[in-house]
């Protein structure tokens, strides 16, 4: 009798173990299996913004002149450096700025005292978009740009806005 019990419990006991190695067997392979597919979502992800950055996406595009190499060709060209036009173009807008009276190239009267511009973006070889202010009331100008003969720069308006006060 006491010989019977204990082939019992080996059998019982060989079992379980038997039980266990299957089960943990089992929980072992899911989880290689959920990492796997973790490490797949995550290499994606990767390869994914990787992509995001090298094409420079529509949605994240920055107008600019100096990323933009059509326009730097141009001015190339033309026998000038784009930094070079790009500040000047700037000093000469920023020029227009009077002490007493609005910037000739802001369409609007200054409420609360001259308009005058702050920023200046230079979008490609022919536009530039900037923003004016009177100290309390602010807007956004689209110029065209154009470089003379004689290395002057001269602008011609083509839309802004006046932002509603509070």
């Amino acid at each position: 009798m006491k010989n019977k019990i204990l082939l019992y419990l080996f059998i019982f006991a060989a079992l379980f173990t038997i039980f266990i190695y299957v089960n943990d067997k089992k929980i072992l392979d899911d989880q290689t299996e959920r990492i796997v597919s973790l490490q797949k979502q995550l290499d994606d992800l990767k390869a994914e913004e990787e992509n995001t950055k090298t094409t420079g996406s529509e949605e994240f595009y920055d107008f600019s002149l100096q990323r933009n190499e059509p326009a730097i060709t141009y001015f190339e060209n033309s026998g000038f450096e784009a930094s070079e036009i790009e500040r000047k173009v700037q000093d000469a807008l920023i020029d227009m700025n009077k002490s007493s009276e609005d910037n000739k190239m802001v369409p609007f009267e200054g409420m609360n005292g001259p308009m005058r511009i702050n920023k200046v973006k230079l979008l490609n070889h022919k536009w530039l978009i900037a923003n004016f202010t009177d100290g309390k009331h602010w807007g956004e100008i689209l110029l065209n740009y154009y470089i003379t003969d004689d290395g002057n720069v001269e602008f011609e308006p083509l839309n802004s806005f006046l932002y509603p006060s509070e």
